[in-house]
């Protein structure tokens, strides 16, 4: 059964338009994730939190029998017309990062671009991609860092969002190595993981990034749909995107976005299996 909890996240993502924000904004953070997990033809592949198939649809053009899940059926609807506009076959399917509709052992690539660290309880969400993946496996995860723009937005906009549910954990600490390998322990081997960056070139103006996120991310919909009726309020959150994307806007206007990418052997299996 569908919590409220996962209903107000299913409405989130559904708010706003999150394909635009991966076409326009992180178009090749899927197809960087898919070669660091050596994704190869015939592979079970599932993409965990995988949005419009960011990473799901390089997978399935290289050939990996691709499973894309998600909790918001109106991101996969969306995922669906780009695979097809591409060419990419693969399977959608609804599903919850902390309750995966899956087999235990099921898929030889488990993956994750800027998705499941979404998911509130993250102990949970690792247990689940360790338990769907086989023994020597691959699982990798690309996720914002706590100290990169993204992770930096999320901590400017907590002041003015509701409360996290008890024992859920902040989205950015899934770029943490430390919390990452805490999360999955001595469950995986092989353990590889790197501070990267992504160029973004939109946010040129200095109300630009506020606008766009405002029209079109979730969470940023999220935060200022609390704040309706409350001008100042308003303005204060305003004042916050717009400092923090100039703190982080170079000379020429560019930005660097920072990710964890992190890939791991499932432990039980040989790691070249």
């Amino acid at each position: 059964m569908t919590t409220p909890l996962k209903q107000q996240h299913r409405a989130m993502w559904a708010s706003g338009d999150y394909a635009a924000v991966a076409a326009d904004i992180i178009p090749d953070l899927g197809a960087v994730l898919v070669d660091a997990c050596g994704v190869r033809p015939g592979q079970r592949v599932l993409d965990v939190a995988a949005g419009t198939g960011n990473a799901a649809i390089p997978a399935a053009l290289r050939g990996a029998r691709v499973t894309a899940s998600d909790l918001t059926p109106e991101l996969l609807e969306a995922g669906q017309k780009l695979a097809a506009a591409q060419g990419a076959q693969l399977e959608w399917a609804e599903g919850d990062a902390e309750e995966l509709p899956f087999g235990d052992a099921e898929f030889d690539v488990v993956l994750s671009c800027v998705g499941v660290m979404f998911a509130p309880f993250h102990q949970v969400a690792a247990g689940e991609l360790v338990r769907v993946c086989r023994p020597g496996g691959t699982i990798g995860l690309l996720s914002w860092t706590p100290a990169g723009f993204v992770g930096q937005l999320f901590a400017a906009m907590k002041p003015f969002g509701a409360p996290p549910p008890p024992g859920a954990q902040p989205p950015p600490l899934w770029g943490d190595e430390a919390h990452v390998r805490a999360l999955f322990g001595d469950r995986v081997t092989g353990v590889t993981a790197r501070i990267e960056t992504v160029r973004v070139e939109r946010f040129a103006q200095r109300d630009a990034f506020r606008t766009y996120f405002r029209q079109n991310y979730g969470p940023t919909l999220a935060a200022y749909r609390l704040l309706e009726g409350d001008p100042a309020r308003t303005a204060e959150l305003d004042q916050a995107l717009d400092s923090l994307a100039e703190e982080f806007r170079a000379a020429d206007g560019s930005m660097e976005w920072e990710y964890l990418l992190f890939t791991a052997t499932r432990s039980g299996g040989p790691a070249g299996a």
